[in-house]
């Protein structure tokens, strides 16, 4: 555990003193998200090799005790987390066209950092409202490093957030009121299918719904992470979305009665298919590249939500598999792509779709970076994209009565092509004349790449990946 806490506390540290100083904040943050992913690296082996690990912060048990639980589940977060921010990080010291270097933005994506390994790691309602809470406000600051024109969609995102807030602050507390206690595993073992328990884990949904931008509580993320700078909207889509996410798992997991979760299953499945249509949709429709990317964001989200709805309508615990398979392919498409689609959006000088037009030829190693992390999108062979796909695929092809959702992944698939390679075939277009001032970044350009690799070597290790996520979750 304290390989663990120090993956957590490394980045917090460092975001502390560079509130202070930030000269060199940029090498500050790649160490510390070095250090931070080698830890979390080593914690994951240990928890492997010694089994689940708590720890009761100050020495108090529960119920008054704050618990944090290692499990190798939540190691394997920690280990994507710091993964991410250390790309990121050295895209933002590296690339020319970044406009974050001795900014705000080392601090705040530290305390990021530190937020993020502090849910993974909690096991408390109030103190995922805590890490919650820090979570959006970091990533509301990050946002409006843009500049003044990203001060309205962070403002929505702000407002929204806060009403998340409220309505799971509610839920929570009726939930203490009814049961005097607030640590999932004493909840779990304690609840019944009440109206007021009902109530609870309903405001609790809705409140994780809006923090995470799930359908249809979605629409403060394409403006809001369109309008940010590209390290911000890569860490906001990969990382920021999937913390309420992992919460909304655990409480209708452990904490729900079980014929609570068969009744929302089918709720959050709709949901999802609704996603991966509508997202995809608009997608396809938008003119910006930077919203293409964001909408397609809502519409992957959309795999997850239908992974966690059918898990729940079926008690089939071998779902968690696919949602966290989608989780982890979708956050490294999804730093690949907006970091590419940000390099090139910044050379080309515009933010349209269409100054996309020859970009396989202009940009080659950055449009490539772009096809290959959409690729995993679509879910071509052998992808992690496709790898989640196949697991969720399996039971619904099992059962001639599951047909129907069968149907809306396929054809969630084929709104993810579409729109993705709407942005291809462009780029494969006749390039219009350069400017003399054209002078791309091959550093930020073969960063981008590098996810979109890591998301299709996925496939090597498919089998035990797909073997072990399932015992992990058997045993969640």
């Amino acid at each position: 555990m304290n390989l663990a806490l120090a993956s957590m506390c490394v980045p917090l540290v460092v975001a502390l003193g560079l509130m202070f100083n930030r000269h060199q904040g940029g090498r500050w943050v790649i160490m510390s998200s070095l250090i931070s992913l080698t830890c979390a690296a080593l914690a994951l082996q240990e928890v492997q090799e010694t089994g689940r690990q708590y720890l009761m912060l100050g020495g108090w048990e529960s119920p008054l005790g704050i618990r944090f639980e290692l499990g190798p589940l939540n190691a394997l977060l920690l280990c994507f987390t710091a993964l991410v921010h250390l790309l990121v990080a050295l895209y933002a010291q590296g690339s020319r066209n970044a406009s974050t270097r001795d900014s705000d933005l080392w601090p705040l994506a530290s305390l990021l950092h530190a937020s993020l390994a502090a849910l993974w790691m909690a096991r408390d309602l109030f103190n995922w409202y805590v890490a919650l809470e820090l979570l959006g406000l970091v990533a509301v600051g990050l946002i409006i490093l843009s500049g003044p024109k990203s001060h309205a969609p962070a403002l929505r995102y702000l407002l929204l957030s806060l009403a998340g807030s409220l309505c799971y602050l509610l839920g929570v507390a009726l939930l203490y009121g009814r049961y005097g206690v607030l640590d999932i595993n004493a909840l779990g073992a304690i609840t019944v299918a009440d109206a007021t328990t009902r109530a609870a884990l309903l405001l609790i949904s809705v409140g994780l719904m809006l923090k995470g931008a799930l359908w249809p509580l979605h629409l403060w993320l394409p403006a809001a992470h369109a309008s940010a700078p590209t390290s911000v909207s890569a860490l906001l889509s990969a990382l920021v979305v999937k913390g309420p996410l992992f919460i909304l798992w655990l409480i209708w997991v452990r904490v729900a009665p079980p014929e609570f979760g068969q009744q929302i299953g089918v709720l959050f499945a709709v949901a999802g298919v609704a996603a991966l249509l509508a997202g995809g949709w608009s997608a396809l429709r938008t003119p910006y590249l930077k919203t293409l990317v964001a909408f397609s964001t809502v519409a992957q989200l959309g795999y997850a939500l239908l992974a966690l709805g059918l898990l729940l309508h079926w008690q089939r615990t071998d779902l968690s598999a696919a949602l966290w398979l989608f989780v982890i392919a979708h956050g490294l498409a999804k730093v690949s792509m907006f970091l590419a689609a940000g390099e090139m959006q910044a050379t080309l000088g515009s933010k349209r779709v269409d100054v996309l037009k020859g970009a396989s030829q202009t940009m080659p190693v950055a449009m490539f970076a772009f096809a290959v992390a959409g690729g995993s999108l679509i879910g071509l062979p052998p992808s992690g994209g496709f790898v989640a796909k196949w697991v969720l695929l399996q039971p619904l092809l099992e059962n001639p009565a599951h047909w129907h959702w069968a149907l809306a992944v396929l054809l969630g698939t084929l709104a993810s092509a579409a729109y993705v390679f709407r942005v291809v075939a462009l780029s494969f277009n006749r390039a219009d004349p350069l400017p003399q001032r054209f002078n791309p970044d091959p550093f930020a350009q073969w960063l981008a790449l590098i996810p979109a690799l890591l998301v299709w070597g996925l496939a090597l290790i498919s089998e035990p990946l797909i073997l072990w996520l399932t015992e992990v979750a058997e045993h969640v």
